[in-house]
């Protein structure tokens, strides 16, 4: 019988699927990494395996242990995954803007869900990193991953997603583009690209109103400010994320990412995220660069996600977003600069 021990050991090995509909314009070829297709939903479920075993592993997480993060909420809907299957008691921090699909998704797995103001700053005590270290310093016997300044989330990609994006393109590759939110997966996953294959380019996503945009360019930081799309974007410097290995940041904003992201579930089939939206918007407007090369997209989470969000039309509505009858990557095209 072919069977896994458990839900735990189907991460991973995702598929890479042909993106198509561009190909009459687009002068690279697209493959999307459906990272949304791990057992969790999202491309976070790696990241909460190996932090997980890595810990049973050193004595840092015993069968007493209660697992405390701070998340946009997949990482936190990982780690309950996880912690349902160990028994573990599950906290889990995280900002008010996050869709409630996120919210409930960890509360059916029993963890206790904390929600934060999104509008204040980093260090402000009410904000949701905060709040996850200080529930960490409470709550007995507690264990903080702390995904965003934690050198395992970019180990986590260098030792399973680099390696099968390397050998599902048979080193064929000559793009990487990716969101960064911790910035484990990019820097993981560039990492390992780079060291097979120097000239690969790592392209990172950034949203307007994240920090690292301008960080990367410029050496400096811009003042953060809300943005509607969700899992991407910062609004200060997370140790996880490692630029020496990012050769460019991208910036999309919401109405491009939401548009993109649209279009890839009405024409491609493809239930994805928000985010897989900026990557693939931002995706588009590099392809250029690699006329008649491959770039891999990474899309990180599912649209189930956001089924109350920017797939809702009168939600886009009532944010001022623009709603088409039927989303296009034609449409998505024009937006990104590669149609007259």
């Amino acid at each position: 019988m072919k069977a896994f021990d458990s839900v735990i050991d189907a991460i991973g090995n995702t598929p890479l699927v042909r993106i198509r509909k561009h190909d009459d314009c687009c002068p690279a070829q697209l493959y999307a990494k459906l990272e949304f297709m791990n057992p969790g939903g999202s491309v976070k479920d790696r990241l909460a395996k190996y932090l997980v075993s890595r810990m049973e592993r050193d004595g840092t997480l015993t069968a007493n242990s209660v697992l405390v993060e701070n998340s946009s909420g997949n990482t936190g809907a990982a780690l309950s995954m996880v912690a349902a299957v160990r028994g573990l008691r599950c906290v889990v921090t995280i900002p008010d803007k996050m869709s409630r699909e996120k919210i409930s998704r960890m509360r059916a797995f029993g963890t206790e869900v904390v929600i934060a103001p999104t509008a204040v700053d980093a260090d402000d005590p009410r904000s949701y990193y905060s709040l996850a270290r200080q529930l960490a310093n409470e709550i007995p016997n507690a264990v903080y991953p702390d995904q965003y300044n934690n050198p395992l989330n970019a180990l986590a990609h260098y030792e399973s997603t680099g390696p099968e994006i390397w050998e599902q393109t048979g080193g064929a590759i000559d793009a990487f583009v990716c969101g960064i939110g911790t910035g484990g997966t990019i820097s993981g996953v560039g990492r390992y690209l780079k060291e097979r294959k120097p000239g690969v380019q790592v392209i990172g996503v950034d949203p307007i109103g994240s920090v690292f945009h301008d960080y990367f360019h410029h050496k400096q930081m811009s003042k953060p400010h809300v943005y509607d799309v969700e899992g991407i974007g910062e609004d200060y410097l997370v140790k996880a994320v490692d630029f020496s290995v990012i050769d460019d940041i991208v910036q999309v904003n919401d109405a491009a990412s939401f548009a993109a992201a649209r279009s890839l579930v009405r024409e491609e089939g493809i239930l994805c995220g928000g985010s897989s939206g900026s990557a693939l918007y931002a995706a588009l407007q590099v392809a250029p660069r690699f006329a008649g090369g491959n770039v891999v997209v990474l899309l990180p989470d599912s649209g189930n996600m956001y089924l109350s969000k920017f797939l809702d039309d009168e939600w886009m509505a009532g944010r001022g977003h623009e709603v088409e009858s039927r989303p296009s990557l034609m449409a998505t095209r024009e937006k990104a600069g590669l149609i007259a």
